[in-house]
């Protein structure tokens, strides 16, 4: 899939359509994601990221339901991406020097209140 590896080295900012909808919410979510291990891993990883490695297994392949599993970084935890209907709305590199990243990180997003980070997820 062609997501998947965009997302193994970058993070990228997503649209896409829930795969469950909820009453309260428009069908679609944003989302700023990543797969990138060497960044999740890092340091800032770890400590900004809260990144844990994934627990269990899966009961189902998701590649059969057309999702990737990714890093959400707004939620700090693993989440699906419905890829029948997707858009890339920004990338962000990451891998070999993750400073653009950070630099993104730090001007954008790490002062954002939690009502401003809904907003984003759910416009």
């Amino acid at each position: 899939m062609a997501l998947w590896t965009l997302l193994n080295t970058n993070a990228a900012e997503l649209r896409f359509h829930r795969r469950i909808p909820k009453p309260s919410f428009k069908d679609y979510r944003r989302m700023l994601c990543t797969r990138d291990q060497r960044l999740l891993k890092s340091p800032g990883g770890l400590k900004v990221l809260n990144y844990v490695n994934p627990t269990g297994h899966l009961r189902y392949d998701p590649t059969s339901k057309n999702l990737v599993v990714a890093w959400d970084i707004f939620l700090q935890n693993w989440r699906m991406i419905n890829c029948d209907d997707v858009e890339v709305i920004s990338v962000i590199k990451t891998t070999p020097d993750p400073t653009p990243f950070w630099k993104y990180f730090n001007e954008r997003l790490l002062h954002m209140s939690a009502s401003q980070k809904a907003i984003f997820m759910n416009t």
